[in-house]
């Protein structure tokens, strides 16, 4: 367990007053989200796959016992004080969209808070369809630049601090994944940035404008989609200036979460693979939306990266220099939100012998989300409250595509990055980071 000792614990603001959770979209991610946490609060259910809520935390030694809850040992957000609000191009309330989805039981988990999520109607989004094909609205804004789209996001923003007298807002991308964009010229400086959207460029995109509308108002933004977002210089620099914490990108959820766990086993017992063929099937809007090939191309390179990080072929160019690493994502309605992940691994082990896996993961996309855009929500408020401005790499746990500083490359193994999160906290409130060496227990006195 050797450790490495934090002198101080680092000062935090006290979780005071309401958080409010500004959601982009209102689909099948934030209904589940929000109808999912409204279910807790009353005592209906439980928030299982949320760290936040139900993770522990060892501190000190193994020998010690002390494993607290992580929401008893950092001063968090209580979940009584979170109030929700969200834009979507499509003007139903929650309640009409959580059963148009079809992801909770109708019955036993949105019947009972109707009033509630009746309550939740979307505000009107900034929408464009060159960046969505496969979506229309008629709830959405209008304005004669990017800029006045952004401006009215930011009044928005106060207003529902106003209106529902909310002590801080963080802000959390849960909408559809957009048309792929490579980082340019429009995106180095806030004087380009800012020139691109007076001038209506479409290397602007709608996600960028609620990450500008979010950092300018001083509030956290979390990036669930692999869209560019906040993950261009000029941006990073403004969170940065202006003390805010910013990150993404793309939830980890099903098939990706697997990759992230399998593949490290791979490298940690230098075990070569020679191919990984990847398939899904899935049919809600996520599902419609990556049916375009402009979209899909996004959702691809947030995929793609993850075994070349981890398995580091240019380190171990015999084991992992030739990959064949195909990824699809086929539309089939009649799957709704149950997402089906199949995977073909082809592995080769001692003298060259070739060995397979086969995983069939069925899984339910927004119940693996829902919990990480809550824990999102609060951790990110946590390190706006710690003063920890620009990327949050320490969540990178949460994302396919860790936003991480020019000039490294993401982690993306799973548990270098829960190791990563928890001596993040252990640091933040001055105990000691756990390295797991374990020397002192077999040294003599």
């Amino acid at each position: 367990m050797s450790s490495v000792v934090s002198k101080t614990a680092k000062p935090i603001a006290p979780a005071k007053g309401k958080l409010g959770v500004l959601c982009v979209g209102l689909g099948a991610v934030t209904t589940t989200f929000m109808a999912g946490v409204e279910n807790v609060r009353r005592g209906h259910a439980k928030a299982f796959g949320s760290l936040t809520q139900m993770g522990t935390i060892r501190l000190g030694k193994r020998t010690e016992g002390r494993s607290p809850l992580i929401r008893d040992f950092v001063s968090l957000a209580s979940l009584d004080d979170l109030v929700f609000g969200a834009w979507d191009p499509i003007p139903d309330t929650a309640y009409q969209a959580a059963l148009k989805c079809g992801v909770l039981d109708k019955h036993e988990h949105i019947e009972p808070i109707a009033g509630f999520l009746k309550s939740i109607a979307p505000m009107p989004a900034v929408f464009d369809q060159f960046y969505v094909k496969r979506l229309e609205g008629t709830n959405v804004k209008s304005g004669k630049t990017k800029r006045d789209l952004a401006e009215a996001l930011r009044k928005d923003i106060r207003d529902f601090k106003a209106k529902h007298g909310c002590d801080r807002l963080v802000m959390v991308w849960c909408a559809s994944t957009e048309v792929f964009i490579a980082p340019g010229p429009t995106h180095e400086t806030m004087a380009t940035f800012e020139k691109a959207m007076d001038a209506n460029d479409p290397s602007i995109a709608p996600s960028m404008l609620y990450a500008y509308a979010a950092i300018m108002e001083g509030i956290p933004y979390a990036n669930g989609a692999p869209n560019l977002s906040c993950d261009v210089p000029a941006l990073e620099k403004l969170a940065r200036d202006k003390g805010v914490a910013i990150g993404g990108k793309d939830f980890k959820t099903g098939q990706t979460m697997l990759k992230t766990v399998l593949s490290p086993m791979f490298k940690a017992r230098m075990l070569g693979v020679s191919g990984w063929y990847s398939t899904n099937i899935l049919g809600n809007r996520d599902g419609e939306v990556l049916d375009d090939p402009e979209s899909f191309k996004t959702k691809e390179e947030s995929k793609l990266g993850v075994l070349e990080h981890i398995l580091q072929p240019q380190l171990y160019p015999e084991l992992y220099g030739n990959i064949f690493h195909k990824v699809r994502i086929n539309y089939y309605p009649p799957r709704g939100d149950n997402k089906e992940g199949w995977d073909n691994i082809d592995i080769f082990g001692w003298l060259g012998y070739p060995m397979q896996i086969k995983v069939d993961f069925l899984c339910r996309d927004s119940i693996l989300a829902a919990p990480l855009v809550l824990d999102l929500a609060i951790f990110f408020d946590l390190a706006q409250r710690a003063g920890l401005s620009g990327i949050q790499e320490w969540l990178s746990f949460y994302f396919k595509s860790p936003q991480h500083a020019p000039g490294l490359y993401p982690e993306h193994d799973l548990f270098i990055q829960q190791t990563k999160l928890k001596n993040t906290l252990r640091w933040l409130m001055g105990e000691e980071q756990i390295t797991h060496l374990g020397r002192e227990y077999y040294e003599e006195e």
